[in-house]
């Protein structure tokens, strides 16, 4: 028997027979729930065979027959009751497990989020999504149609959402497009490194998200739920349907700070921060000028992340503060990543190296953060032994910078269009999904192996918004994505180095050497993260603006 588990009180299984219920009750099982109709299958023991075996080992049986592919409101309703009736733990069984699995799903609406109950049936090997309408509608069956319906819909209204859109727009500015975004605020998240150095204002990396929209788009505040490519639907919560001809989705990532034990109760006081929010950027700043002598630790997480170069920035920066205030030497400072080596593309290293080494940087490749204890200053991390083990090395703290880690949104890692590591999958050249093909993804939450960065977002938006076009019928020409990214290594105040790359590690320089040497620490690299990159990204970007940014034409 294959028993799989959904929660403490319940697992399922394909068909059992009477001499399987001994070790049932053996394993531990208090009760048998039947979902099969007697006389289904040839080989079927009867509803009457399974009791007698039950009551001979101390077990309850319930008999509640489900006929495949009619799981009523009433069915899941009975399996509620019984459920909350008979001893537990309790199996459930049927044919293949998947109508037990269906039954379970629906009792379990509007008692648990639609991605955990999808993500627990994916794990037991059963995909629920074909029934999230009917969980988000409480577990009944909707004949609810499209609250609306658009040429265009985008599902996130962050950096690359609102490119894509105006890239749209520029191309034809009558064009039916809807933005779904549950959020009143627009951050420029590349700007929070430097909130975190001193260097900007917190304020001017937000915009109401009002103010940010391209106009004429339709603005539907909402957050989505769950995917019915199918259907050409998205759902938003509360069961309600946006129907699209083409979808383009772009939610971002989801930063998981529960991910890392003890985290989220310290974040922003006892000495622990990060800069991947907003609000915690400037508790950096303050935690630098106040630290004259002790410990600071930087992490990172296991790939993907936003922006793979944010842990360093912060490092470097915060170090350079201490080298020009006259305490660097009494700091011990130590950058903790899951990797294998301190940057992904090989050229930059060098520079990056040198820096390591004027500040005194201790390197500790293989170290992934797994829990911290903010009153006790103690930041405990996992690394791999010699002999293919692993084991939590402890190490105190006096200033503990910590980059969480990211996966996609839940509702896209449960979702049809998700690949198998939960991204959106997608061609990495056209962006377009390969089995939805009116679905495009980009920025964050795509499945493409380039940086997750506003850099590639920028390129990657009018690319999306060409071939968009051209699968309504509005244009000609596929575009074609190259896997740019740029990461702008901060390693000195007034100097950067300038990484940009593209699919493979390939050097993608936008500038001539004479002017960026991107291999090298230049004012210039550090002029443009400054004082040209911002205006570039509110007046450019997200208005369509597409400088050094027009995709290359084929066909």
């Amino acid at each position: 028997m294959d028993v799989k588990r959904l929660d403490e009180g319940l697992s399922v299984t394909a068909q059992i027979r009477p001499q399987d219920v001994p070790a049932l009750a053996a394993a531990g099982f208090r009760s048998i729930i039947v979902n099969r109709p007697d006389g289904e299958g040839a080989d079927q023991p009867s509803f009457a065979e399974i009791t007698a075996a039950a009551e001979a080992s101390g077990l309850e049986a319930r008999y509640l027959p489900v006929t495949p592919g009619k799981v009523r409101d009433e069915d899941a309703a009975d399996f509620a009751a019984a459920m909350a009736a008979l001893p537990k733990p309790a199996l459930a069984f049927c044919r293949t497990g998947t109508r037990s699995t269906t039954l379970w799903a629906l009792s379990q609406a509007g008692r648990r989020p639609l991605p955990e109950i999808l993500t627990t049936a994916k794990a037991a090997g059963f995909d629920m999504t074909g029934i999230a309408r009917r969980v988000l509608a409480g577990g009944k069956v909707t004949t609810e149609g499209a609250v609306a319906s658009h040429d265009v819909v985008i599902v996130g209204g962050g950096s690359a959402g609102i490119a894509v859109a105006s890239s749209l727009l520029a191309r034809r500015p009558d064009l039916d497009i809807a933005i779904i975004e549950p959020a009143d605020i627009h951050y420029y998240q590349p700007g929070w490194t430097l909130v975190g150095a001193g260097v900007f204002d917190p304020l001017i990396t937000r915009r109401d998200m009002a103010r940010v929209l391209p106009r004429g788009v339709h603005w539907i505040k909402a957050a989505v739920a769950a995917f019915e490519p199918e259907a050409n639907a998205v759902l938003l919560e509360g069961c309600r349907p946006v129907t699209y001809r083409q979808l383009v989705v772009c939610p971002g990532l989801k930063l998981d700070w529960n991910g890392i034990a003890g985290l989220a109760e310290t974040l922003g006081q006892n000495g622990v921060t990060s800069n991947y929010r907003y609000d915690l950027a400037p508790y950096t700043w303050q935690l630098v000028q106040e630290l004259k002598r002790g410990k600071a630790l930087f992490t990172q997480p296991p790939m993907p992340i936003k922006c793979a170069g944010a842990p360093q920035k912060a490092m470097y920066l915060s170090c350079d503060h201490w080298r020009r205030s006259g305490c660097l030497k009494d700091i011990d400072v130590g950058f903790h990543t899951a990797g294998a080596v301190l940057f992904g593309v090989p050229d930059y290293v060098p520079a990056l190296m040198e820096y390591v080494e004027r500040y005194g940087i201790a390197l500790n490749f293989g170290e992934t953060l797994v829990s911290v204890d903010g009153p006790g200053k103690l930041a405990r991390f996992r690394r791999a032994t010699t002999d293919g083990g692993t084991e939590i090395v402890e190490r105190g703290f006096d200033l503990l910078h910590v980059v969480p880690p990211q996966t996609a949104p839940d509702f896209v890692r449960v979702s049809p269009l998700a690949d198998a590591a939960g991204w959106v999958a997608a061609d990495p050249a056209s962006l377009r999904h390969p089995t939805f093909a009116n679905v495009f993804t980009l920025g964050d939450a795509a499945g493409t192996a380039n940086a997750k960065t506003a850099a590639a977002a920028r390129k990657q938006a009018p690319v999306v918004a060409q071939n968009v076009l051209v699968g309504l019928g509005l244009a000609k020409g596929a575009a074609v994505y190259d896997g740019y990214g740029s990461c702008p290594l901060t390693v000195e105040k007034g100097k950067i180095v300038l990484a940009e790359f593209a699919y493979g590690g390939k050097l993608a320089p936008s500038f001539p050497t004479w002017l960026i040497d991107g291999t090298r620490p230049t004012r210039a690299a550090w002029w443009l993260k400054e004082r040209i990159l911002p205006p570039m990204y509110w007046q450019g970007m997200l208005k369509g603006r597409e400088w050094m940014a027009k995709p290359e034409i084929t066909g």
